[in-house]
C-alpha cells in the first residue's frame, strides 16, 4: 500500500497544531453552553446562536472548523498507519514502558469521539442544516409582512376568519371577471393564510419568548413553510429548547457525561504532547505544562458535564 510521502515528525507537528486549535474551540464551546443554565428563557443563549448562525464571517470560520476536524482525524489515522506499516513484523514479546495509558489509548478515544461526535452533530449541527428535524424559532418583525396585517385588520373588522375574507375575494373575482392581476393577489394572500394560521397558534399556545420577540416551538413543517412563502423570515432552530429537553432524559445525560468521559482521557494525553511535539516543552517546565493540562481539562469536561446533569436536575 503506498501513502504520499511526508516526514513522520511533520504529520505529528499538524497533528499538534490542528489538535491546538480544536482544544481553543472545546474551551470557547464550553463556555458558551453555560448560557443554557441562565434562568433567562433562554435569551443569552439563543441571542449568541443567532449571532453564530448569521455572521458570515463565523460561517467562513464554521467550514474551517469543520475542516479542521476532518483533517485532525485523517491525519491521526495516516500517522498511526504508516507506524504500523513502517513495522509490519510486531515484537513477539509485548515490552514494558512507563508511557502513560491515555497516551496507548489516543487512537481508540479518537475514534471513540469521531462517533460521539455524529451522534452530537444529529442532535443538532444537522438540525442547523435540515438534515434532522428539531424545533424551531422566528423573529416576530420578520413576520410583519403589510399586506398579511391589513388582511388580519380587515378580516377582524369584517368579524370573519381570514381564509374567509380569502374565499370571498376568490368569488368576487370570479363572479366579476377581475384581471390576472387580481387573482395572482389573491393566490399571494391564499400562501400567506398558513403563515397567518402559524401566528394565531403561536398566540393561542402563548409560545413567544420572554421579551415577545421571537415565535417559538416551530416545527419542522412550519419551518419549511415559512422558507417557502416567507423567504426573507429564515427560522432560526431554537437550540436552548432542544437542548433543555434532550437533557431531560436520563439516558441522554449518561450518554453525553460517557462522551465527555472519553473526551477527558483523549485530552489529558493530548495537551502535554502538543507542547512537546512542538517542542516548547522543558525539563524546567514539564511539571508546569502537565499541571496546566490537567486543570485545562478538568475545567472543559466539568463545564461541558455540568450543562446536562444540572439540566436534568431542573436547575
Amino acid at each position: 500500500m503506498n501513502l504520499p510521502k511526508l516526514h513522520s515528525i511533520t504529520k505529528k507537528i499538524l497533528v499538534a497544531l490542528v489538535g491546538g486549535f480544536l482544544m481553543i474551540f472545546l474551551l470557547f464551546h464550553m463556555t458558551a453552553n453555560l448560557f443554557i443554565l441562565r434562568h433567562d428563557d433562554g435569551a443569552w443563549y439563543s441571542a449568541f446562536c443567532h449571532f453564530m448562525g448569521t455572521n458570515w464571517l463565523v460561517k467562513i470560520m464554521e467550514i474551517g472548523l469543520l475542516g479542521f476536524i476532518a483533517l485532525h482525524i485523517l491525519l491521526t489515522l495516516w500517522l498511526a498507519l504508516t507506524n504500523r506499516l513502517a513495522r509490519p513484523v510486531r515484537y513477539h514479546k509485548a515490552s514494558k514502558s512507563k508511557t502513560h495509558t491515555t497516551s496507548k489509548l489516543m487512537i481508540w478515544t479518537g475514534i471513540l469521539i469521531f462517533a460521539c461526535l455524529i451522534f452530537h452533530f444529529c442532535d443538532f449541527y444537522f438540525v442547523k442544516l435540515g438534515w434532522v428535524k428539531g424545533e424551531y424559532m422566528v423573529k416576530v418583525e420578520k413576520l410583519q409582512d403589510e399586506e398579511m396585517m391589513q388582511m388580519m385588520q380587515f378580516a377582524q373588522q369584517m368579524q370573519v376568519t381570514p381564509e374567509e375574507l380569502v374565499n370571498q375575494m376568490e368569488e368576487q373575482a370570479q363572479m366579476y371577471g377581475d384581471e390576472s392581476e387580481d387573482m395572482s393577489y389573491i393566490a399571494s394572500m391564499r400562501d400567506k393564510l398558513a403563515v397567518i394560521n402559524i401566528i394565531e397558534q403561536a398566540y393561542e399556545k402563548n409560545n413567544f419568548s420572554a421579551d415577545r420577540q421571537w415565535i417559538r416551538h416551530l416545527s419542522y413543517d412550519d419551518r419549511q413553510t415559512l422558507r417557502k412563502i416567507m423567504p426573507e423570515s429564515d427560522p432560526e432552530p431554537d437550540f436552548y429548547f432542544m437542548a433543555r429537553e434532550k437533557f431531560s432524559h436520563w439516558h441522554i445525560v449518561l450518554g453525553y457525561l460517557v462522551f465527555f468521559v472519553i473526551i477527558f482521557m483523549h485530552m489529558r494525553h493530548a495537551f502535554p504532547s502538543a507542547f512537546q511535539t512542538l517542542g516548547l516543552n522543558n525539563y524546567k517546565y514539564n511539571n508546569i505544562i502537565e499541571i496546566l493540562g490537567k486543570i485545562y481539562t478538568w475545567i472543559v469536561v466539568l463545564g461541558f458535564a455540568a450543562v446536562p446533569i444540572l439540566v436534568y436536575l431542573g436547575l
